[in-house]
């Protein structure tokens, strides 16, 4: 239930989003893709809410480190961004939140009791930023779903948990 893939498609780049990565970077048999995750309005409408790939990486530690560089790119003043890097079969392996020249990359569930857990909490989220939004309070009503993203970005896939900690570990 927690593993289900995320459709990920290579799309150019979103006037958004500046390329920083050289174009050997897309090369398509490498395993690792570091996405950015579209959540704005349009997007959802037009059905572009898949992730755009911004590069794919030969190893775990070369996609943190482009999502580093990605992240120094990125104005000071601007919304944090939803960064996740997802494996050659789209599961998710980590994830994080880049904003001002770093990633505050989110510690995956340890265990489907503790995925649950989070699961339950992000819908909670969800349903109170629904009601925010109702309520006229579309501020407080972003934040709850930026929370609910960050819960929702410690689902790693369960094949990935215990390699994605590691990782966390050593780059600690």
């Amino acid at each position: 239930m927690f593993d289900l893939p995320l459709p990920i498609h290579s799309t150019p780049y979103a006037r958004v989003v500046p390329p920083h990565f050289p174009s050997g970077k897309t090369d398509p048999n490498h395993p690792f893709a570091l996405t950015l995750s579209r959540r704005a309005p349009s997007d959802l409408m037009s059905g572009r809410a898949v992730p755009l790939v911004l590069a794919r990486f030969t190893t775990l530690a070369e996609a943190m480190q482009g999502a580093i560089d990605h992240a120094e790119g990125i104005a000071p003043d601007a919304a944090p961004q939803l960064l996740a890097i997802l494996d050659r079969d789209e599961r998710l392996v980590l994830a994080g939140a880049a904003s001002d020249h770093a990633v505050a990359w989110c510690h995956p569930v340890t265990s489907t009791v503790e995925a649950r857990d989070v699961v339950t909490e992000a819908s909670q989220l969800r349903a109170q930023a629904g009601r925010a939004a109702a309520w006229g309070e579309p501020d407080l009503a972003q934040r709850l779903r930026h929370r609910a993203d960050l819960l929702d970005a410690r689902l790693v896939d369960p094949l990935w948990r215990a390699f994605a900690a590691r990782a966390l570990q050593v780059a600690a």
